[in-house]
């Protein structure tokens, strides 16, 4: 067993949310070791009907965010459903929960319910636009946070949305951050609390540069800052048999080793032209045209100088890197399985099980890595 898959042993977390956000966060914490029971409605999670499914008819999207967990169905609109969950909540350390501001409350379920049976309990809402705000009710997905946060408006013309969902993963793992803090103050000082997480706050703090540059530079980031395309030392270039390579040369010392390795020791002074620099970006755009994807990586590849291969998903899964790091492993049952980005003690983290689910909504059936 790696460290890592200890860190958290013997909290308990109940999941009440659904879909991305809440699942993915609780997935981090059962592989910090965390024992969570995860709470579907009757109907189950809606993420059990989006996506592929394996041969044997299991919902891969569903099976891959809730590895390592035990599951069960409750009604908690129900007296029986309630009274169950109140049982669970008397020995849990945290719960998440995704639902629609107020929707807990209707349930007396909130926080202020809850702390009364478990006044240590940390107690984590992650909704579209968090509590309070204009938009409390508002409905919303990734694309809709990401465009009101003003990250859409600079990447790509017209404007394109991401995937991976930047801003439910980070929403997940935000929560993950602020739960930790939390289990650490409350070594401290007994007492549990509220987290309020609003998906649409998270872009925000990971836009702290262009943030901070808006009363600098005057005008919202077009293509103008090196992050989006403006420097033509950090983008992306079109190969001969239409492949890609990123050119990443940020510092000076990669950006000559570039200029070297390309046999164009004249482009060196222009790394610092003003953005957005067109005029380098066509130069470079047609050196690159001019080689196929395997000579510029031969060309390259020695140097120092950040280009890499633009990789399918498939090709990314298979690349040594991966292999070695222990990102990407198969299961006993042959699923692909992404693990915790970091080892502890020179060890990776091992695989999870496959998610329990029982009709017996207790703390006994707990699952944990393979």
């Amino acid at each position: 067993m790696s460290r890592l898959n200890q860190c958290l042993r013997g909290v308990r977390v109940l999941d009440l949310s659904s879909y991305l956000p809440g699942p993915f966060a609780s997935l981090v914490l059962a592989d910090f070791g965390a024992q969570v029971l995860k709470i579907e409605p009757p109907a189950g999670d809606g993420m059990r009907v989006l996506g592929p499914r394996d041969p044997d008819g299991t919902p891969t999207f569903h099976a891959a965010l809730n590895a390592g967990k035990t599951i069960c169905r409750l009604d908690l609109k129900s007296e029986e459903g309630r009274n169950c969950l109140l049982d669970l909540v008397r020995d849990a350390d945290v719960l998440i929960e995704g639902f629609r501001p107020g929707v807990m409350e209707r349930l007396c379920l909130s926080w202020e319910d809850l702390r009364v049976w478990n006044p240590a309990l940390i107690y984590c809402s992650i909704s579209g636009y968090g509590v309070g705000g204009p938009m409390e009710q508002a409905a919303g997905h990734d694309g809709n946070y990401l465009a009101m946060a003003g990250v859409l408006h600079r990447n790509g013309k017209p404007p394109r949305f991401f995937d991976p969902p930047i801003a439910d993963m980070t929403s997940g793992l935000y929560a993950v951050i602020a739960i930790l803090g939390a289990l650490q103050a409350r070594r401290c000082d007994g007492k549990g609390c509220h987290i309020d997480l609003g998906i649409a706050d998270v872009a925000m703090p990971l836009q702290a540069f262009q943030v901070a540059a808006l009363d600098t530079v005057g005008s919202p980031p077009a293509e103008t800052t090196y992050l989006n395309g403006g420097a033509a030392y950090y983008r992306i270039y079109a190969t001969r048999d239409d492949r890609h390579v990123m050119l990443g040369a940020v510092e000076q010392k990669f950006w000559r080793c570039f200029c070297e390795a390309a046999g164009r020791p004249d482009w060196m002074v222009r790394q610092n032209e003003p953005l957005p620099q067109t005029a380098l970006i066509d130069d470079i755009a047609d050196y690159f045209v001019q080689l196929t994807a395997a000579d510029a990586m031969e060309r390259f590849a020695a140097s120092d100088c950040c280009v890499s291969l633009v990789l399918d998903l498939a090709e990314a899964v298979a690349t040594p890197h991966h292999t070695a790091r222990g990102v990407v492993r198969r299961t006993p049952r042959g699923r692909l399985q992404v693990l915790f980005p970091a080892r502890v003690d020179d060890e990776a983290p091992v695989l999870r099980t496959d998610f329990i689910e029982t009709e017996e909504a207790g703390w006994a059936c707990g699952t944990s890595p393979a």
